[in-house]
């Protein structure tokens, strides 16, 4: 069993984060694994040491990316593949989907694994175009993942309960950060980590190249950053059960229009 696990390089949500003139500063440039891509290589180091095989995991991002590779060969991934991209700037999640749709064409794997979604847009994009450009049996949001019978069984996570879907290899399964608690590197892991192969790909070595991605692909723009507006304050009420319901009433009616 081959599995391909596609991970995201984010900026750590946990470091200070403002906004000025209408872009993100941090005062750090710390650069970490994507949680929910932790959670989808954690989820394919499980099956393949259960079932056996190997996997790989794929990274578009440009060179300092390398090192968040590296942690994912570190937590127990076979080797990597990084398509260097040193111009991320304006690319959406059509062209992520382009990008590594164009890798995975050339390439054999029994699955591929992603985040639902990815820390630093929440866009949750990505994986769904992945599949429909693979045209791939897709299954969202997954909170289990077993293999049985040539299938791969998701438990996904809906709105009003869980779901169990099978799909045949080869398939796309979007990983929740729900799904299970991604190890944290040995001393070991991340020393055999450093003998590990990363092969490095361009967009060239793809057929593709940045402008046309840029021209073609993609479909959005990001247009900046503005503050979550404060709340108004509420207003404390007196006086008796009575009171109370005729001044509610009456700010519901005039004041909010929603009766």
């Amino acid at each position: 069993m081959k599995i391909s696990v596609c991970i995201k390089q984010v900026p750590d949500v946990s470091a200070p984060i403002s906004i000025k003139d209408g872009a993100l500063s941090q005062d750090s440039d710390r650069m970490v694994l994507d949680a929910y891509s932790a959670s989808a290589v954690e989820e394919a180091l499980v099956l393949t040491q259960a079932h056996g095989g190997e996997v790989e995991v794929v990274l578009v991002g440009p060179d300092k990316a390398k090192e968040t590779i590296r942690k994912a060969l570190a937590m127990g991934a076979a080797s990597g593949v990084h398509i260097q991209v040193e111009e991320m700037e304006g690319l959406d999640s059509g062209a992520f989907a382009e990008i590594l749709a164009a890798w995975h064409k050339q390439s054999s794997f029994d699955a591929i694994l992603t985040g639902k979604q990815s820390q630093d847009t929440d866009a949750g994009l990505t994986g769904g175009m992945l599949a429909w450009k693979l045209e791939l049996p897709y299954c969202a949001n997954a909170v289990g993942l077993t293999y049985e019978n040539d299938s791969f069984l998701v438990k996904r996570q809906g709105d009003t309960g869980q779901e169990m879907v099978a799909l045949k290899s080869p398939c796309l399964v979007t990983c929740s950060n729900d799904m299970n608690e991604p190890r944290i590197p040995s001393l070991k892991g991340i020393m055999q980590s450093k003998k590990k192969p990363v092969k490095t790909v361009t967009l060239d070595d793809l057929g593709l190249t940045l402008d046309a991605v840029k021209g073609s692909v993609v479909k959005t723009e990001g247009k900046g950053y503005k503050e979550v507006p404060g709340r108004e304050p509420g207003q404390k009420f007196e006086g008796d059960a009575e009171e109370l319901v005729s001044q509610l009433v009456n700010l519901l009616d005039n004041e909010a229009k929603v009766l």
